[in-house]
């Protein structure tokens, strides 16, 4: 027994503190990077199989048989939810297509799964579908694809939100969003400001917060002055707000306030607050603007989260730098069944 265990260590054993390795120097050097989400991933795979190797043979069969059904239950469960909450959604919010997403890819992981299951039983024989096989295998492997994006870009999300940083900065720039009656802060806009906020004192009262957004074509003012009294009413002195209010996108709020923070003297480490679904794609800009941040991600509303995610991840997916190696691991993945199509 204890021979079949060193044999499973000594095999699987430089594998699993490489891939930890890893991902544990990426966190601590570059904690802000998407890659992280899939490394973590990864590592808890390989761990998976390396605790299996100190079970036994069958022991270790029997763990990773159940570690499979328990993803394999999960993963049957995740279209019933986003089509619950697509519904929901849609109750609670105007008919649109932003919020019919979670609705879709509810529907289009359910259309995988059920090709998933055609495949299996004409594996084994209750089903008759020789003739269509690799089709049914290539849309199960395209789900399954798109989906572990989907499903490393909710990890990344959730880290941003958890991931301990140090209070030691000089400004945050929290980025805005639609007012409710062209004036009042939404729920989701306070949520930016009362993580902003919480920054702003456990940093003892230091900071420079920089309330971001300009004012829509159905605002009764811009975003940042709704944002700069709602600070205000909740105790931060009018001396330590500056506000951007001449933005309309992403990109231009974090422009501006580059402009404002390279216009001053002192120290410049600087915060961004969003939610938690939007850090990924403002830092990713913030990069390409030249402005040094540490991403801090804001609570969203349960039923409001998988739509706005979704919206998020696919406005990042459509970039060219994200766009291209992703379909590029999307033919390596599916390559073999392509090929098989065509020959």
């Amino acid at each position: 027994m204890i021979g079949e265990m060193m044999e499973n260590v000594r095999a699987v054993g430089p594998v699993f503190a490489a891939v930890w390795l890893l991902t544990l120097l990426c966190t601590v050097f570059r904690p802000q990077r998407y890659l992280n989400s899939i490394l973590l991933m990864l590592s808890l795979m390989v761990s998976a199989v390396f605790a299996a190797g100190f079970l036994g043979r069958e022991a270790g069969a029997v763990f990773l048989l159940v570690c499979f059904l328990l993803v394999m239950l999960a993963l049957f469960l995740v279209p019933v939810l986003l089509i619950l909450n697509g519904v929901q959604m849609l109750r609670k919010e105007s008919f649109c297509l932003a919020h019919a997403l979670s609705l879709g890819l509810g529907i289009f992981v359910a259309i995988g799964e059920i090709a998933t299951v055609v495949f299996v039983l004409g594996l084994s024989g209750y089903a008759d579908i020789a003739a269509a096989s690799l089709w049914f295998l290539l849309v199960a492997m395209t789900v399954f694809y798109f989906s572990c994006l989907v499903l490393s870009f909710v990890l990344y999300s959730v880290f941003m939100q958890i991931m301990p940083h140090r209070m030691n900065f000089d400004y945050v720039i929290i980025h805005g969003c639609g007012l409710s009656g062209g004036e009042r802060v939404t729920k989701l806009l306070s949520n930016r400001l009362d993580r902003a906020i919480g920054i702003w004192r456990k940093c003892g009262g230091r900071p420079f917060l920089i309330p971001s957004g300009g004012q829509g074509s159905d605002e009764k003012l811009s975003e940042a002055e709704a944002m700069k009294q709602y600070l205000i009413d909740h105790g931060i002195p009018e001396e330590k707000i500056l506000p951007e209010d001449a933005s309309a996108t992403t990109r231009e709020n974090l422009l501006n306030s580059k402009v404002i923070i390279d216009a001053r003297g002192g120290g410049k480490k600087t915060a961004l607050v969003s939610s938690n679904y939007h850090v990924f794609r403002c830092l990713r800009i913030a990069r390409k603007v030249g402005l040094k941040c540490t991403g801090i991600g804001a609570d969203v509303a349960l039923y409001f989260w998988p739509s706005a995610l979704i919206r998020e991840f696919i406005a990042v997916f459509t970039e060219k730098g994200f766009l291209i190696p992703a379909l590029l691991g999307y033919l390596a993945f599916v390559g073999p069944v392509l090929i098989g199509l065509i020959g």
